[in-house]
Parts: C-alpha cells; sequence; structure tokens
C-alpha cells in the first residue's frame, strides 16, 4: 500500500512500508490483571501526546487506555493557543521524532477518536493511538483526513476498509459517548486525565506525575506487584508543564 509509518524513539526513521507494519512492537491492549486507573485522552491533544510516550514506563500500574472526544464533552484539546516552541523543546526532551505539526491547527479529531475507539474494541487502542499521535505530532499530518487515520490503522494491523468501516458504525459512535460519560461520572475536567482507585480522578497537564504520586503512596507491597502487572507497558521518560496559553 505504500504507507509510510512512524517510529518513535532515538535514531528513528521514517520508512515506506509496502505493507502494514507489524505492531509487534507495541503492546496490546489486553493484559492478565484488571486495570488500576484508567487514561482518558484525545489524539489531537500535545500533552495526551506526551503523556502516551511517557505513561508505559512511568505508571507503575496496569493502566486502560479510554479514548474519549473532547470537543463533544464541552472539554479543550489543548491545541488552541498551543506554544510551539515550548513544546518542540518537550519532543526533543523525550528523545522523540522533530515536532512537526499539519498546516491546519488545531484538527478535528473526531473521525480518529471513532476509530481509536473501534481499534479499542480489537484491542490495539494502544497501538493505534501512539501512530495515530506520531503521525499527528510527528509526521505532520491531518487528524481528520481518512488518509491519516488509515496509516495509524496499519501500524497495528487493522485493515484500512475495517478501519473505516468501524469508525462509522453506530455502535462505535456510542462506545464513543460511552466512554466520554464515563469521564463526567469520574470527574474528568480536562485532558489526559487518570481515573485511580478509590475514586480518585487526576486531570491536566501534571495528570500523570500525580498519578504516579498517588500510585506511590501505595504499600511497598502492592507498589512491587503493580510495577510487575505493568511491566510491558513501556515508553521513554521526561517531565513537563502544559503548552497551551
Amino acid at each position: 500500500m505504500g504507507l509510510e509509518v512512524l517510529q518513535a524513539g532515538p535514531g528513528a526513521e521514517v520508512t515506506p512500508a509496502p505493507e502494514p507494519a507489524d505492531a509487534g512492537s507495541e503492546p496490546a491492549d489486553a493484559v492478565s490483571e484488571p486495570p488500576d486507573a484508567v487514561f482518558y485522552y484525545d489524539l489531537a491533544s500535545p500533552d495526551c501526546y506526551l503523556v502516551a510516550e511517557r505513561i508505559r514506563a512511568e505508571l507503575p500500574v496496569v493502566c486502560d487506555w479510554e479514548p474519549v472526544h473532547a470537543v463533544s464533552l464541552g472539554l479543550p484539546d489543548g491545541g488552541e493557543g498551543l506554544d510551539r516552541e515550548t513544546f518542540a523543546e518537550a519532543v526533543a526532551a523525550l528523545e522523540l521524532l522533530p515536532l512537526r505539526l499539519p498546516e491546519a491547527w488545531p484538527p478535528d479529531s473526531a473521525l480518529a477518536m471513532r476509530t481509536a475507539t473501534y481499534a479499542k474494541g480489537a484491542g490495539k487502542s494502544i497501538a493505534f493511538s501512539l501512530a495515530a499521535f506520531r503521525q499527528a505530532f510527528a509526521g505532520g499530518r491531518d487528524l481528520s483526513e481518512e488518509a491519516t487515520v488509515l496509516l495509524a490503522a496499519a501500524a497495528c494491523e487493522i485493515h484500512p476498509a475495517a478501519a473505516l468501516k468501524g469508525a462509522g458504525l453506530r455502535s462505535t459512535a456510542a462506545a464513543l459517548d460511552a466512554a466520554g460519560a464515563r469521564a463526567q461520572a469520574a470527574g474528568v475536567t480536562a485532558l489526559p486525565a487518570f481515573a485511580l482507585p478509590n475514586g480518585v480522578t487526576v486531570c491536566g497537564p501534571r495528570a500523570l506525575d500525580e498519578a504516579i504520586a498517588a500510585t506511590q503512596r501505595r504499600s511497598p507491597t502492592q507498589a512491587g506487584n503493580l510495577s510487575d502487572a505493568a511491566g510491558q507497558q513501556r515508553s521513554q521518560p521526561t517531565r513537563r508543564e502544559g503548552f497551551s496559553g
């Protein structure tokens, strides 16, 4: 298909892929333990992108990735007023591919979020979402365009026809709405957000740091067990503030 798949990390390159790329380097959604946290995110959010690249290395608990459409929930996605210079520095600190945003910014993420929801049903929301984030923030591709969604789908071996059909299903839209309702019920007021045990929800640019601190306050035995259970969720770490004015 001649699709272009982006991979993150030091020395990463953009290479043509005649067939959908093997997503084996990214973890499947399924884990042997029930999730101890839920990560709410929108693919158009710069802060969500950076958290997604940190979360698997830094959050020592099993975490479920829950796509939600910020605009539909009346939440800012973080794209308006983006401080591009500061954000580019944060991207470089993570040793990701250099920042490259699409000409149309911020993007409409509705199609991408429906596709992420469909991918979640197939157990591939993490792989799809990381690929979509990288297409948007490192590939300069517009998330509102079908071509961008299909590139991300190819990275996790979802057939293009299945991705588009799945994104258009009423059941997919209903699932995305239900995720939004769960986010609102959990008290999500900004993205990224983490819903933690005991009804604690942390929101905004420092949500990951606050979630990490909350999990570290557990007993050493609990923390050790959770770290083992979450061992498959890995990435590169860093710390930062938000990037929108």
